[in-house]
């Protein structure tokens, strides 16, 4: 289930980067469309496969575990690691900071381990600033129909924050063109095959 997208302008320049950097590969899209699901797939059957962690000042929703799905920071938490230098990105939604540790990063991509960010269009922005071999994949929804319906059936946010949630689906959705390729995620199966494939893991 995919869709090759016009490269970025620049990214012929890649490939004379260092080759251990295009080990990561960064997974975009709107809430929603169902990153953490393929995730958390991956997770399960190719651990082999390193799945950084973000750094978030968002309380913990049921059933998350710090350290699992993130690592949860209070505000001078936060503030701490972005003023020492030790995030890779980050960016602020809905009144919540999300961050991914470089240091983590950096020593997985150095020991040629395949590496995966699951990360916002923000977050994707600033990897391709600062680490242009990165292989940047979005995950689009069948359709906005589809979108809608996933982001209004959650039931655990109230509707201010779906609107906005919404609001900036439009955006993001709008900034496809930017990533290296497209996944429509009309089979979570097929997209965590589709990805395994561009890491070379088997």
């Amino acid at each position: 289930m995919r869709t090759v997208g016009q490269a970025p302008e620049g990214s012929e320049s890649h490939e004379s980067h260092d080759p251990l950097a295009r080990r990561l590969t960064v997974l975009s899209g709107p809430s929603g469309v169902g990153k953490s699901t393929v995730v958390a797939e991956i997770r399960r059957s190719h651990p082999q496969v390193w799945l950084s962690v973000s750094v978030t000042t968002r309380s913990p929703r049921p059933g998350e575990t710090h350290g699992v799905q993130y690592f949860f920071v209070d505000d001078a938490g936060f503030d701490r690691l972005v003023a020492e230098g030790e995030l890779l990105e980050w960016a602020e939604f809905a009144g919540n900071r999300y961050g991914t540790p470089r240091r983590p990063v950096e020593e997985r991509l150095a020991r040629g381990e395949p590496v995966l960010l699951e990360i916002d269009l923000q977050g994707a922005r600033q990897v391709r600033r600062s680490m242009p071999e990165a292989r940047l994949v979005f995950l689009a929804p069948p359709s906005w129909e589809e979108l809608v319906r996933r982001l209004t059936g959650r039931g655990t946010e109230p509707p201010e924050v779906i609107q906005r949630r919404l609001d900036a689906a439009r955006v993001e959705l709008a900034a496809e063109k930017e990533f290296d390729l497209t996944l429509v995620n009309t089979s979570v199966q097929d997209v965590c095959e589709e990805l395994l494939v561009l890491m070379a893991v088997h």
